[in-house]
């Protein structure tokens, strides 16, 4: 059973409950005997929580979650991602992701409420009660698992720490990641005990979203651990950093047992979720709706309300239908990566694939997820033509990527997104926007299952057969993977996901991580398999490509036709000076580069004009100087190694300070 939730939730909730303790840290000072006695007291703070999770942010010019891949290969934003360029990762004096805020705010709960409830010590429904208390177990899983993926190695603290140094001290010492993420597949299944499927309100969590969770976070750990093994970034590895701290001295692990450990819990877990959650047979309705409440799909979703007071909308759909820009667009590598309709990959189609040259020519025959996620020209942007004054091109259709547009409108390769577009008037392209935003869907399920099955046993079962299957008839694809498999070549693939580390991985594992990237193109995932796939090491002297501009897309700004679908454009559409690089006004890159546009090679000071460079150091991310200078053995102590912290490796206990090999 899915449920919705409404943006401002946690806002309302606080509102309707007078509770003006919740706004706030939970602090020793407050009298909270008077707190979190009552199901409406669990009720409105666990629903403060929920503004943790995926949305199309309120007040935000973006084109939203839809954005988020721009920190990928998989899309890219007008300026590039700093993650990748070298010289621009730098140890910070404070903040970063060492930072407990969140967590001790469920901690605060869970130690308040648990005895409360377990003594029958509580007001209102004891089941309701108990399913409030699962998603504050929910929520530090959540909290936890960002941590994991972040810094890997992270203090596992239950409790709220004493305001003292001493205390503080003692709670930061790091714990193994594979202890973490053992500790959030306990919270995890503390969520799935106390939850329900049927929950207090039609906006909350289920169990089944804590499975699902459940399977993502095991999944990360598992292949992570499998794919860093021998490296200073997974426990016990030549040179991990936690073995010169006397605390984990006696650590050991065996970790091809915790690898099978994760992999089998991410089995098990995603099993519950794809046997019970079927495929919604419309994938572009899933980005597009208002409501997502008939699909059975979908676990969890943000709602969004025009009527309340503030309103509760976004600006995605608004992006999209005014031109297709909103400062994105999809890589050359990923529209490679999509199969023909009949499951071969582009360069064994022979004729049926026609190349690049045209959009046209791109999309012929192709896996349809291709048209649904990419606007196509001809395809509709607002069903109300007469708002031309709205859009930058075109009278309600889309003829040309905004190549050249302020950053804002732009589609930065050529490509445009597509996923999310709704055509109604009342959604754009000057108005706030109200579809929904997706949060956990079963088709990850699908994927997670098939992908620990085949890690763990290389073969894949009736069960990873099926999801596969499932997945591309509903995309309207020939279901025979095996096809595909038998006709990869991986020499002629442009994907990363096709090596972890330097060695190429079979062609049935990078199929499934194909199929992973086109089902979830543009809903935020690619850097985090990226990350722990270890598939980011090629990344050297990388050019970020866009469409084939060069070919015959040009004449599209030089020479713009009358019409298209009927529509006649001759007011609409007006001639763009395409200046190459090196000239005045440059605004593409240059013929000499190649027919592909490069959107960071247009003006020479761009950061990635020489491409984009992976240092493995970046795989985990530093710690701010700060939380070392205050933990030192001594309390203001310069000598910041006596911190019970240690630095990720490659990265230094220095202000400022590059990884090695920068």
């Amino acid at each position: 059973m899915k449920k919705n939730i409404l943006f401002a939730i946690g806002m309302t909730a606080l509102a309707c409950s007078c509770n003006d303790f919740l706004d706030r840290e939970p602090m020793d000072a407050v009298p909270v005997e008077k707190y979190l006695l009552s199901e409406n007291d669990l009720a409105a703070y666990t629903a403060n929580l929920y503004n943790s999770l995926p949305s199309h942010k309120p007040g935000v010019y973006d084109i939203g979650v839809f954005a988020t891949d721009n920190n990928s290969d998989n899309q890219a934003a007008s300026n590039p991602e700093k993650l990748f360029v070298k010289g621009e990762n730098r140890v910070a004096q404070s903040g970063g992701a060492w930072n407990f805020s969140e967590i001790r705010s469920a901690n605060y709960f869970i130690n308040r409420v648990r005895p409360l409830l377990e003594a029958g010590e509580l007001g209102g429904n004891e089941a309701n009660n108990k399913h409030y208390l699962g998603e504050a177990y929910f929520f530090r899983a959540f909290y936890y698992a960002n941590k994991l993926d972040s810094l890997g190695d992270f203090p596992i603290i239950k409790t709220t720490i004493a305001d003292n140094y001493e205390a503080v001290k003692q709670a930061s010492q790091r714990r193994p990641r594979n202890e973490v993420a053992r500790f959030i597949i306990e919270d995890l299944d503390s969520a799935y005990y106390f939850m329900s499927n049927t929950p207090p309100a039609s906006n909350r969590l289920t169990k089944d979203c804590a499975a699902l969770l459940k399977s993502r976070v095991a999944l990360f750990e598992g292949t992570w651990e499998k794919y860093h093994k021998g490296t200073a970034r997974v426990p016990g590895g030549p040179g991990w950093p936690g073995a010169q701290k006397d605390y984990l001295k006696n650590f050991t692990i065996d970790i091809d047992a915790e690898i099978s450990y994760f992999l089998n819990e991410a089995k098990k877990a995603a099993q519950i979720v794809a046997d019970n959650y079927p495929l919604y047979n419309d994938y572009p309705a899933l980005f597009n709706s208002n409501s997502l409440s008939s699909m059975p799909e979908v676990l969890l979703w943000r709602a969004y309300d025009a009527n309340l007071t503030p309103a509760v909308n976004h600006f995605v759909v608004g992006y999209l239908q005014r031109n297709g820009g909103g400062n994105s667009g999809y890589t050359r590598s990923m529209i490679n990566t999509y199969l023909m309709q009949n499951g071969l990959p582009i360069y064994a189609a022979g004729t049926d694939y026609k190349g690049d040259r045209t959009y046209q020519d791109v999309a012929e025959g192709r896996d349809p997820r291709l048209t649904y996620n990419t606007l196509m020209p001809g395809d509709m942007l607002t069903e109300k033509a007469a708002m031309t004054e709205a859009i930058i091109d075109g009278a309600g259709y889309y003829y040309r990527a905004p190549i050249t547009e302020m950053a804002e409108n732009r589609s930065t390769t050529g490509y445009s997104i597509k996923k999310g577009l709704n055509t109604e008037p009342s959604q754009g392209p000057t108005l706030p926007s109200t579809t929904a935003c997706v949060i956990f869907r079963a088709a990850e399920a699908y994927l997670n299952y098939m992908e620990a099955d085949y890690e763990l046993n290389h073969s894949l079962d009736a069960k990873s057969k099926g999801y596969w299957e499932a997945i591309r008839r509903r995309a309207g694809m020939d279901t025979d993977y095996e096809k595909t498999n038998r006709n990869t070549d991986l020499t002629k693939e442009i994907d990363l996901a096709r090596y972890s580390g330097n060695n190429l991985v079979d062609v049935t594992l990078y199929n499934i991580r194909r199929e992973r990237r086109v089902e979830l193109a543009a809903e935020g995932f690619r850097l985090r398999d990226l990350r722990r796939w270890c598939a980011l090491d090629k990344m050297q002297n990388y050019q970020v490509e866009g469409f084939n501009l060069w070919a015959e897309n040009y004449k599209r700004y030089a020479t713009p036709d009358a019409g298209i679908n009927g529509q006649n454009f001759d007011k609409a559409l007006t001639v763009i000076d395409l200046k190459e690089a090196g000239t005045e006004g440059a605004n593409v890159s240059a013929k000499s580069d190649g027919d592909y546009l490069l959107p960071y090679r247009v003006i020479s000071s761009n950061i990635a004009y020489n491409g984009y460079n992976w240092n493995p150091n970046r795989y985990l991310f530093p710690i701010a100087f700060d939380h070392f200078r205050l933990t030192t053995e001594v309390e203001g102590s310069g000598d910041y190694t006596s911190s019970p912290i240690y630095q990720n490796p490659g990265w230094k206990i220095e202000t400022n300070s590059l990884p090695e090999g920068e």
